[in-house]
């Protein structure tokens, strides 16, 4: 091995999660190819996470010393490139959720980036409790994206736990939670995940809610 160069495994991952530096005078290159790197500016080092339905930049680290940074600044950003998730989604999701009550269950709203269209897949329930949920990923196929992991919380309100962390951790994605799922309007929680970044949806769609409501026997 030549003095300086890397190990075969090191160079590999070195590819697949690059770092660069923000030019002062122009624009940053963009992204060749969906994956991730780190961005690093004036103002911070970054994550930059670039996927067929969603663009994220997110700072992750602040400088600690006044050292002077000869890169540019950076903005974080967010790009739903999918567009908004159809309504009756959510409502199809909030059915299955209330048919499942007390137990829970759990789904994905997947986008075909060729069609650009959503469907809501059901995942392989391996096992089902009042408190808890194993399953296996659903079909897709080659061109559909899971944009929004959904699971029920039976009769308990919608919330992530702790469980829920170590389970998003490592993954890009919106989860979703419906809970108190035998009310008329049952109570969600959604929150972006993004390698180990976990951003709360401070107010979800009022049509969401409107999808979700129980219809009243005629």
């Amino acid at each position: 091995m030549n003095a300086g160069a890397l190990n075969p495994a090191d160079a590999a991952l070195q590819r697949s999660f690059p770092t660069v530096m923000v030019p002062r005078r122009e624009p940053v290159a963009p992204m060749q190819s969906t994956g991730e790197r780190l961005i690093i500016g004036e103002n911070g080092v970054f994550l930059e996470i670039d996927l067929p339905w969603l663009s994220v930049v997110r700072r992750i680290a602040h400088y600690t010393v006044p050292t002077a940074i000869p890169y540019g600044k950076v903005a974080e950003s967010t790009e739903l490139r999918c567009g908004a998730v159809p309504p009756e989604l959510i409502g199809e999701f909030v059915t299955m959720a209330r048919a499942a009550h007390p137990l829970e269950t759990g789904a994905w709203i997947v986008w075909n980036a060729e069609t650009k269209q959503f469907r809501l897949a059901p995942v392989r329930v391996l096992s089902q409790g009042t408190g808890s949920l194993k399953y296996e990923r659903p079909d897709l196929s080659a061109d559909e994206l899971r944009v929004i992991d959904c699971h029920s919380h039976g009769a308990h309100p919608a919330f992530f736990s702790s469980t829920d962390d170590d389970d998003d951790r490592h993954e890009t994605k919106f989860a979703f939670v419906v809970g108190n799922c035998a009310s008329s309007v049952p109570t969600m929680a959604m929150r972006l995940c993004a390698k180990g970044i976990f951003e709360d949806v401070e107010r979800l769609p009022s049509s969401w809610y409107a999808a979700a409501k129980l219809k009243e026997a005629a």
